[in-house]
């Protein structure tokens, strides 16, 4: 049978619908131009699929049973099981976060449509910087288009000596396991390792964490590390630094490590979860065929988010740090605007950046190690859950929040938070720094009360000198 051939123009070409990919699509179809967008897999990217909100689904499905647990022995809110047991079945919660990442799909898939966004699911390949050849089920469409945007994501990066396959998995494996292991080594302590090892803890897995820094969390402040190091012991966590994954042994029954003093130890694995970092999908989209500047390994883009080559532009994981979704987000919504012809340009003051472990951590703008490293001269406020009433209400009392100022001018130059709940605060955060907030600005918000929101208040409070509740 022969395959067909075809060929279309557009105005925007697309290349992958993760994030910035669709919410680039989206905006430009708003503004009226000609938009197709191509994916070989379901819309989203990793971030929906298997990466920021599958993950997010099975912390839940942890955090819910956890709390069942609790209730299987005495504890201070009289709630009893009758004598029963929790009970978990992994491949059920699975298909209920699996159930969750369709729904969000075909959500992506509506707000597209919705756009008048043509959408090819297939593998696209550059020619040049106008032309990309799909390939689709019956054959293959040669897309012509004024402006491209690249927007193909990143991947998990694998080690040499632990290549994945078998037990050796990277987070996409361990998002889909069926069953619970029952020795989980996690190969790397940042935050996609912490916050999975901790999902599994939570479910019973004995888990250990292999980290080659001296601590975990080496991105995030000392002090913030140090309140997940102790929540990860209070869960029975293992916790090694310094150490080096090496291979597995010969009979593939355990992990060996080599440690800061040149010994080595063996770890019993069922699994070992693989969490080193991502790198930028660049290969299998034609990357070769294109002359694109590269700065570290990523495709090199201008505060418009344009590459080396005349209408070009690249956004997301592939252009480099931060890799987050929300970044993504705001880059596409930039390009769209741009190629729409209005002035734009991607100059975020702060892009937060959140762990999901427990307690969760908040990061945005500088810590104080990193203001006085910049040269500033600064204000620290610093309040502790243990002294906010909605906090011990809902048994969330680890933890803090955290604010960093100029001592000249008061301006705020980040905020930190590590505590249950403290994700929903990003976008407090991350506004009262865009908006150029003083301590002032936020010691003279009204917060409501009671809420763990009200520990920002605090901080600022703190910093200037009249703390109120400590």
């Amino acid at each position: 049978m022969n395959k067909k051939q075809g060929s279309k123009s557009c105005d925007v070409l697309i290349l992958g619908a993760g994030p910035g990919g669709y919410t680039a699509a989206i905006r430009a179809g708003q503004a009226g131009l000609k938009v197709v967008i191509v994916e070989g897999e379901k819309p989203g990217g990793t971030c929906l699929n298997v990466g920021c909100i599958p993950s997010k689904a099975l912390i839940h499905a942890a955090n819910a049973f956890q709390n069942v647990k609790k209730c299987e022995q005495d504890n201070p809110l009289g709630i009893g099981l009758g004598g029963g047991s929790a009970r978990l079945d992994l491949s059920k919660t699975i298909r209920w976060k699996d159930g969750i990442v369709g729904r969000l799909n075909k959500g992506v898939e509506g707000l597209l449509k919705k756009a008048g966004i043509e959408q090819i699911t297939g593998w696209g390949r550059m020619l040049d910087g106008k032309t990309c050849e799909v390939s689709v089920d019956d054959g293959s469409t040669l897309i012509h288009a004024e402006h491209v945007v690249l927007a193909t994501g990143s991947i998990s990066m694998e080690l040499p000596s632990l290549p994945f396959g078998g037990k050796v998995i990277s987070s996409t494996e361990a998002l889909a396991l069926n069953d619970v292991p029952e020795k989980l080594v996690v190969v790397g302590g940042g935050y996609i390792g912490l916050e999975l090892g901790t999902a599994f803890a939570k479910f019973g897995s004995d888990v250990h964490v292999v980290e080659f820094a001296d601590r975990i969390l080496p991105h995030y402040d000392k002090e913030i590390g140090k309140v997940v190091l102790q929540s990860l012991k209070n869960l029975g966590v293992s916790v090694s630094t310094e150490a080096e994954a090496k291979s597995l042994s010969e009979d593939g029954a355990s992990l060996v490590v080599g440690l800061k003093d040149g010994s080595e130890m063996a770890l019993p694995a069922d699994k070992v979860l693989v969490t080193v970092g991502r790198k930028p999908r660049l290969e299998g989209w034609g990357a070769n065929s294109l002359y694109l500047t590269m700065r570290d390994g990523f495709i090199a883009i201008n505060d418009q988010c344009q590459t080396s080559m005349t209408d070009v532009y690249a956004i997301g994981d592939v252009t480099g740090e931060p890799m987050l979704a929300h970044r993504a987000i705001a880059q596409g919504e930039v390009v769209a605007d741009i190629l729409a012809g209005k002035p734009r340009r991607f100059d975020p003051m702060v892009i937060p950046a959140i762990c999901f472990t427990d307690p969760e951590v908040v990061s945005a703008g500088l810590s104080p190690e990193e203001a006085e490293a910049a040269g500033y001269d600064v204000l620290i406020g610093q309040f502790p859950f243990a002294a906010n009433g909605k906090a011990m209400v809902a048994e969330v009392e680890t933890g803090f929040v955290r604010v960093v100022a100029r001592k000249d001018n008061q301006l705020v130059l980040g905020i930190q938070a590590v505590g249950k709940g403290v994700a929903e605060l990003a976008a407090s955060f991350g506004l009262a720094l865009e908006m150029g907030a003083r301590l002032d600005d936020i010691a003279g918000t009204i917060h409501a009360h009671p809420t763990q929101g009200e520990a920002l208040q605090e901080a600022a409070f703190a910093a200037l000198g009249h703390p109120l509740h400590i």
